[in-house]
């Protein structure tokens, strides 16, 4: 990390002191380029503080009660509050067993289903995972033993990182390839919100800062699992079961993504040499960022325009040093490209939503950053699933990410969904397990094998579907990569390409108004070559795993 801790740096008298309405808190300063001078002259005419500075990223963190008057200088081009994720004095430490976050909110939540009886799993064909036979999705891309299994299963010298709730590193189908040495946690639980309300819950270990092979929310173990489940006789297998998994936590317990966490765990990723990041989030508080919305205040413009900014300039910082970028799309069942209304913002801390007029100029990040891969979802039937934001703009490749009321098949029920890896302590403190293990719902599987006995959960959202496409592009670079920074190293244009070619071309639906069960109807814009709904086509690990230079 590049942050430099500063002290004694600031106006004189008394700098960042608080006033009677309103005190003293951290924000990023994000300067222009070459600008760094003028903005510490702004910061310091504004009676703040320097806390700490990035000179990667191009930004301060200053304490201060008037991020107006800073952000009002044209030196500075977006000051964000640097939201306080974590506190450590006077909170107790919980057993790790009883407290879990909520369900991820970035997943779009399946309906309630019945529990029941579960079959024994099945010995899977050999080259593949006794639960291997629950996976469609990895059949629908040609992950299978006949399959990219054949032929390419990455390697262990290729490092993914995921930047979610965290990797439960001692999963018993994630820790074979789980790389602890280079997995990190930038964040620190915190229990509460600002206004007092439970956030993330009692902390488990000292310092409310876990420990970097732990995931209290389940959502980043899935998406480990999805990428890179090893073939070892138990549960599932990955994408790309040989490669090494990197846990970049930036989420909360309770499944926020804020700035500064993330643009750390990009900076990081970057400077490690990790190959390739899974990003199935959208970062907090604003579901679109707006540079200039007259319905946004001068201090919320400020805010989004350093979200936009930030998040730029790490998705680039990490892009030009050979990180592979891959992002869920979203939840919304939204035309990105047609967006005129936002009501789910800000969405932290709870309660401060409000209904705002926007347009296309305001962005998803990092879904809609350049450099970025976005990625739609399918059900097992192929049909864009209806919660899957699209956009002729936006969509750049489609995957599996399951869809509940898919009936395209002979499959039923949550089996529609995607299987993966669950840490078992955050299904017991859901409430979805009994006393002596067994699951009490359809939708988490336990396998046990050799008296080693592992959980499996099924989930649904374009936050599954991202981790298919990373997984690909790991079997890419495991092929392509030359020797490099952290293990192998491969252009990310390349890497892009590569996954386009191999993608199986998916046209839009006739009529190109798809209207589902439930009423809703959405339009597919563009060519077999390039629409909304599918991108550049289904994203294809067999053809990936054959396809030449």
């Amino acid at each position: 990390m590049s942050i430099t801790l500063l002290g004694g740096l600031g106006a004189a008298g008394l700098p960042g002191a608080a006033t009677a309405s309103e005190p003293a808190q951290n924000y990023l300063v994000f300067y222009k380029d070459g600008g760094s001078d003028a903005a510490q002259r702004a910061v310091e005419a504004a009676g703040a503080t320097i806390q700490a500075r990035d000179d990667k990223l191009g930004y301060f963190v200053v304490r201060t009660t008037d991020p107006e008057r800073i952000g009002a200088d044209p030196s500075v081009v977006g000051v964000t509050l640097d939201r306080p994720i974590g506190r450590t004095a006077d909170v107790p430490v919980a057993p790790r067993a009883k407290h879990a976050g909520p369900a991820p909110k970035h997943v779009r939540a399946a309906p309630k289903h019945a529990a029941p009886k579960q079959a024994a799993p099945k010995q899977a064909a050999q080259g593949g995972d006794p639960l291997s036979d629950r996976q469609w999705d990895m059949k629908m891309i040609g992950a299978t033993p006949t399959g990219s299994y054949a032929k390419a299963r990455g390697s262990h010298k290729v490092l993914v990182g995921v930047i979610d709730t965290g990797i439960d590193g001692n999963h018993p189908d994630i820790a074979p390839n789980f790389n602890r040495a280079l997995s990190r946690n930038f964040v620190i639980d915190q229990p509460f919100d600002e206004n007092g309300k439970p956030l993330d819950g009692p902390c488990e270990h000292a310092g409310c800062k876990d420990p970097a092979d732990v995931d209290d929310d389940g959502h980043g173990t899935h998406v480990a699992s999805t990428i890179g489940s090893p073939i070892n006789g138990i549960g599932v297998a990955g994408v790309a079961p040989d490669v090494s998994l990197v846990n970049l936590r930036a989420g909360t317990d309770s499944g926020f993504f804020f700035l500064k966490p993330t643009m750390d765990a990009l900076e990081y990723a970057a400077d490690v040499g990790v190959d390739v990041v899974n990003m199935s989030f959208y970062v907090d508080p604003w579901t679109f960022n707006c540079a200039s919305n007259p319905s946004d205040t001068t201090r919320e413009s400020l805010e989004q325009r350093g979200i936009l900014e930030g998040m730029r300039r790490a998705v680039r910082y990490a892009y030009t040093r050979g990180v592979t970028l891959v992002s869920a799309i979203g939840n919304e069942s939204l035309d990105l490209g047609k967006v005129k209304t936002d009501t789910s913002s800000p969405d932290f801390p709870k309660g401060s939503e409000k209904k705002r007029i926007i347009d296309n100029t305001c962005l998803n990040v990092p879904a809609e950053l350049d450099g970025v891969i976005s990625v739609s979802s399918v059900g097992p039937s192929g049909r864009k699933a209806p919660y899957s934001d699209y956009g002729v703009e936006q969509t750049d490749i489609s995957a599996p990410g399951g869809d509940l009321f898919d009936g395209g098949t002979d499959l039923k029920g949550v089996s529609r969904e995607i299987l993966a890896a669950a840490p078992e302590h955050v299904l017991r403190a859901r409430g979805l397990l009994f006393a002596d293990g067994k699951p009490k719902t359809s939708s988490v599987v336990r396998d046990c094998q050799g008296g080693k006995c592992a959980y499996y959960q099924y989930l649904e959202g374009t936050s599954m579907a991202a981790p298919h496409v990373t997984g690909v592009a790991a079997l890419i670079i495991g092929r392509f990569g030359k020797p490099g920074r952290g293990g192998l190293q491969m252009d990310p244009a390349q890497v892009e390409r590569l996954l386009y070619a191999t993608a199986t071309p998916k046209g839009c639906p006739t009529p190109r108004t798809y209207r589902y069960s439930t009423g809703e109807s959405q339009v597919c814009e563009g060519p077999t070559a390039k629409n909304g709904f599918f991108g550049h086509g289904l994203v294809n690990a067999a053809r990936a795993a054959t396809v030449t230079s």
